[in-house]
């Protein structure tokens, strides 16, 4: 869940994050057909747990087709998948399609396909299709087509629903309550199981373009489609889930049906809270360790109003449950038992500061507390960015102020951290313009440079290139000389000058240890992997070259499509260093 040597996002999202350069036509070392298991963590969902179908952890079944497969084989496999292989009732399935707009078309191909297999299956197509425009239909990274940076590829897409039933219509919580319900309401009754995104576009300044390979990025969640296949219209009871959710109702000696979402946080955020710690993040006040310490705190908050302190027993239900799959929870279980542990206690301290706080600046004269419990605005918001303490949580500890004022609060304080973050989370490459790549291209030779000064045992611990510059991070505690800075500059300049051809050798992972190629080993890679050789002949088996690094691409020609290089500023991050850097 952590992206592979990339700070820069914080959690891998979806299956299509680290594929992004394959989508635009860079050969994959696996070939054009692929399948993968993608665990994945959407922190946006947090505040949606509680419902039915929503988890911040998921897995993402993904099949993918790189300029080979497209629509005509997509759909009907898909529909073979679910009716045959999982024994789907196709009297339960819906599905969807993009209506077009004033840029693309509209997707009459996806229904027309789904139009034969409906009639195959001897169900009215006329019932089950249904069309939506770009806030349902539409796939792109950045959200949809508005919102998409020249050069983001995107595309259409197909969702498959599930029926469970028109008695179980949820409408309250919908904004579609008070009309007709349909596949795309959200009302709980359909649960999307399925999503076939056809990229076949590309942003340009006028609109868009068709990319030079057709692709398809489908993505089905594990959870979801297990409770299609239990006809289980609640996630948390499924046999993914009725484990855990069994150990909490003893833990807590309280029943799941009269308390579903409390019971649904706790189980959601400790079992997302043990990936994540397996995943090496540490409870903090900032980025990754902040969600972390989100997750186990909101689930402290709910298992403590259900009137219980009993943490383990359920972590060791999430582990029992995971041990065929995830074997390294188990080997690894006391050191991520003990995160979660340390953080239930750092809780304890921080609420017993907060009311120690409170009490201090609301006390009269002598030992009473003023005679309301109220406290203001200011002072909950003090609260909450000094100590972490939601809104929930202060008014947990018993205290109340006026919400309106702190949400205006709040709102302005977001606002700010968005505008001083915009673009923090984007990737290793924003977007595939002409001078970010020039500037990936020159990391490579940077990377190269910083090694051949200070070392084997330094590598790149982070990337983020844009238009306007690139920044790179590697493992050095101490900030560099200017002097030296001043020589990775020339020595970058240098390489450029020499017109050092660029190009890939798809080769075994052995291989690529075998010539020296920089990569960070001790990750999991495939078993054939893409290096990109700076220097040397060009030609294949030539590794007398300048760089030999592994990587997605894409990259120049050659160096001299730079024109030049640039160290504009450095920071220290403690034990790593970070560069910014422009190219022309």
């Amino acid at each position: 869940m952590v992206p592979l040597n990339d700070p820069t996002t914080l959690f891998t999202s979806s299956g299509m994050q680290p594929l992004l350069p394959y989508l635009l036509g860079e050969p994959h070392p696996s070939g054009k057909r692929l399948v993968d298991v993608q665990n994945c963590f959407r922190a946006q969902d947090i505040d949606e747990i509680g419902n039915n179908r929503h988890t911040t952890f998921f897995r993402m079944l993904g099949n993918w087709s790189l300029g080979d497969y497209f629509k005509e084989e997509q759909l009907p496999w898909f529909w073979e998948f679910l009716t045959q292989e999982l024994k789907l009732d196709p009297s339960k399935l819906y599905v969807t399609a993009f209506e077009g707009n004033s840029d693309i078309p509209k997707d009459e191909t996806s229904i027309a396909l789904w139009t034969t297999l409906f009639n195959k299956a001897k169900l009215n197509p006329e019932e089950r299709i249904f069309t939506y425009g770009v806030t349902k239909n539409w796939w792109s990274r950045s959200g949809t087509p508005d919102k998409m940076p020249v050069g983001e590829p995107g595309g259409p897409d197909s969702e498959v629903f599930y029926d469970f039933g028109a008695d179980l219509q949820l409408h309250e919580n919908s904004q579609w309550k008070n009309e007709k319900c349909h596949v795309n309401c959200d009302c709980g009754r359909f649960m999307e199981i399925g999503n076939s995104v056809f990229m076949q576009y590309k942003k340009v300044e006028n609109g868009f373009e068709e990319l030079p390979q057709l692709n398809v990025d489908f993505g089905g969640g594990l959870e979801r489609l297990i409770a299609a296949t239990e006809n289980q219209v609640d996630v948390f009871q499924t046999s993914l889930f009725k484990n855990i959710i069994a150990t909490i109702e003893k833990a807590t000696s309280k029943p799941y049906a009269e308390n579903k979402e409390s019971m649904r946080i706790i189980a959601d955020h400790f079992r997302a809270g043990l990936f994540l710690a397996k995943d090496d993040v540490i409870p903090s006040n900032k980025e990754r360790g902040y969600l972390l310490r989100r997750l186990l705190r909101r689930g402290l908050d709910h298992l403590h109003g259900l009137g219980s302190n009993t943490v383990e027993g359920i972590l060791e239900a999430i582990v029992t449950e995971y041990k065929a799959t995830d074997p390294d929870l188990v080997e690894r279980y006391e050191t991520i038992k003990n995160v979660v542990l340390e953080e239930v206690q750092k809780y304890e301290r921080t609420k017993n500061e907060a009311k120690r706080f409170i009490e201090k600046k609301y006390k009269k004269v002598g030992d009473e507390l003023m005679g309301t419990t109220e406290i203001t605005p200011d002072d909950a918001f003090l609260l909450y960015t000094t100590h972490g303490l939601s809104p929930t949580q202060i008014k947990s500890l018993g205290y109340t102020f006026d919400d309106q004022k702190f949400a205006e609060k709040m709102e302005r304080h977001q606002s700010l951290s968005r505008t001083q973050s915009a673009g923090k989370f984007k990737g290793g490459l924003a977007d595939t313009q002409e001078l970010t790549i020039k500037g990936h291209t020159a990391t490579h030779l940077l990377h190269q440079a910083i090694r051949d000064m200070l070392g084997k045992d330094v590598h790149q611990t982070g990337s983020n290139i844009t238009t306007e510059r690139l920044r790179f991070d590697f493992n050095y505690d101490k900030k560099l000389t200017d002097q030296q800075i001043k020589e990775l500059e020339q020595t970058v300049n240098e390489r450029i000058k020499e017109d050092l051809v660029v190009h890939y050798e798809m080769m075994p992972l052995a291989k690529a240890k075998d010539i020296d190629a920089i990569g960070l080993f001790g990750d999991k890679y495939e078993e054939t992997v893409k290096v990109y050789i700076i220097g040397g002949s060009g030609k294949d088996g030539d590794y007398n070259a300048y760089s030999k690094e592994l990587c997605g691409g894409p990259h120049v020609h050659k160096t001299s499509d730079i024109k030049s290089f640039k160290i504009t500023k450095q920071e220290s991050l403690g034990q790593n260093q970070r560069l910014y850097a422009v190219v022309s």
